[in-house]
């Protein structure tokens, strides 16, 4: 079975991105949903690299991040940090479904 790099990596992202928000400007609440939404990829990315059939923690993590970074980021117009999690949750996501719609393999 194949690991999910690309799911760790985002999972590394959104969770660095958290640490780098509470660092910067001291949010807490920041730190807090970075860390959350970064365990909760990595599990998917986990699951994923278990199971290619085991996408909804990966899914609905990726999916809840580009809507509330997509909103941040139309409400605010700066790419960073919202602008470039959205892009990357939306190619997580694009990436899950991908995944999905391909025929299985077999042995």
């Amino acid at each position: 079975m194949p690991v999910d790099w690309a799911g760790y990596g985002y999972a590394a992202l959104v969770a660095s991105g958290g640490v780098i928000g509470y660092v910067k400007a001291g949010s807490v609440p920041s730190l807090a949903a970075g860390l959350l939404f970064g365990g909760l990829a990595g599990v998917g990315a986990y699951q994923i690299s278990e199971d290619p059939k085991n996408v909804w923690v990966s899914l609905a993590t990726s999916g809840t991040l580009a809507a509330v970074m997509g909103k941040r980021f139309y409400s605010s117009r700066k790419f960073m940090p919202p602008g470039l999690i959205c892009v990357a949750s939306l190619l997580m996501a694009a990436k899950i479904g991908y995944g999905m719609l391909e025929k299985p393999q077999e042995s």
